[in-house]
């Protein structure tokens, strides 16, 4: 499976994290261009990938995980506690047959992420 795809992690309480708006840019013409916004359902993955397969070409992209908005909704969160608030995440793809998976790991004072599989 070719393409990008991700899903987002609440590491703090060790389950998916629903409902997290993520953008989806890509590097063009010297300058960011917004392709499209999605959601998280409730496994914490979007519906589809977010760049398929057969649209996925060589290139500059990036991913902002909204997880502040996500985060101010649980429980016990204060503003103070949230450190980082939309972390974004750039990558390029070198090989558009191969399948790029970003997951972000997040809690209200640190994110990751890695290329996955």
């Amino acid at each position: 499976m070719a393409g990008i795809t991700t899903h987002v992690l609440d590491a703090d309480r060790g389950r998916p994290a629903p409902g997290v708006r993520i953008d989806f840019s890509a590097f063009e013409n010297g300058a960011w261009r917004l392709v499209k916004s999605v959601v998280t359902n409730a496994d914490g993955r979007t519906d589809k990938p977010i760049l398929p397969g057969d649209e996925a070409k060589v290139g500059q992209y990036q991913l902002e995980f909204h997880i502040d908005a996500y985060l101010r909704g649980k429980p016990g969160i204060s503003e103070a506690d949230i450190f980082v608030d939309n972390p974004v995440v750039r990558f390029a793809i070198f090989d558009a047959k191969q399948h790029y998976h970003v997951p972000m790991l997040c809690t209200p004072g640190n994110c990751a992420t890695y290329r996955g599989s």
